[in-house]
């Protein structure tokens, strides 16, 4: 129950309220409007302290245990995901078997937010490309600084969360684009060596999921947001992922969609 307790609690769960945002889709110029209900989000991204909680090494924690933890692949945290969500008594929201992860929307387990969530969250009600002025809310380049700094040094957004813009990427649960680049899975919030262009709610970028990235780790979400058996939600849909990989005829040069691969 102690342990159950301190990592509860190491993940400072802040609500979401719902709400509709609106999601680009650069390659195709496209907006769509998506609504969402309501879930919790990690007020920081995922601390080396809180990795640590789950590690198996018997290793003591690391010295700098306020930073992001980095670098972390998607297919590591989907892992800790579930095992937080084991240790914590809950539904494990993510069903793997190698490399193929589905999630089930219904499950109250720890997970990583849909892209759709992201970007609400990281708005927290702004319609502008950042909810502050870089220098007081966001690590990165013009900072000068060498990696990820401690989390939470900046000032938080409207809705009391963190980073959310610069010191590490964040991994979403979503597929960057299944049509060009297969099994990419998305990123969201740049980093702290990135420039101010990068560094806006609406940036997304994507990389493999075993892919080991020194700017990249994750913030935890939870919240069941759909029925069981339903395997769409909260702007996330398996069968349009489906759709879209599905590309008909000779492919673009560099377009690997999921299951061509």
């Amino acid at each position: 129950m102690a342990e159950q307790a301190a990592l509860i609690a190491a993940l400072g769960l802040a609500p979401v309220p719902a709400g509709t945002v609106q999601l680009r889709d650069a390659r195709t110029g496209s907006t769509r409007g998506v609504e969402l209900l309501p879930f919790s989000l990690a007020r920081t991204q995922l601390t080396c302290a809180s990795w640590q909680l789950l590690a198996d090494d018997g290793a003591a924690p690391p010295a700098l245990s306020a930073r992001p933890m980095h670098p972390v692949t998607w297919f590591d945290a989907v892992r800790w995901c579930n095992a937080a969500s084991e240790l914590a008594g809950l539904a494990p929201a993510y069903a793997i078997s190698g490399r193929e992860v589905s999630w089930d929307p219904s499950s109250d387990g720890v997970r990583l937010p849909t892209e759709a969530e992201w970007e609400w969250a990281a708005r927290a009600g702004t319609t502008t490309p950042v909810y502050g002025e870089l220098a007081d809310i966001a690590w990165i380049s013009s900072d000068a600084v060498e990696g990820p700094q401690d989390v939470a040094g900046k000032l938080p957004n409207g809705f009391g969360l963190f980073d959310m813009i610069g010191n590490v990427w964040e991994w979403c649960w979503d597929y960057a684009d299944t049509a060009r680049y297969g099994d990419y899975r998305s990123l969201r919030g740049a980093g702290w060596d990135d420039r101010a262009w990068s560094a806006r709610a609406s940036v997304r970028r994507g990389s493999a999921p075993d892919a080991v990235l020194e700017d990249v780790g994750f913030r935890v979400a939870r919240g069941a947001v759909a029925a069981p058996g339903v395997a769409a939600a909260q702007g996330w849909s398996a069968a349009a992922d489906r759709e879209r990989a599905s590309v008909k005829g000779p492919l673009p040069v560099g377009w690997t969609p999921l299951g061509r691969h």
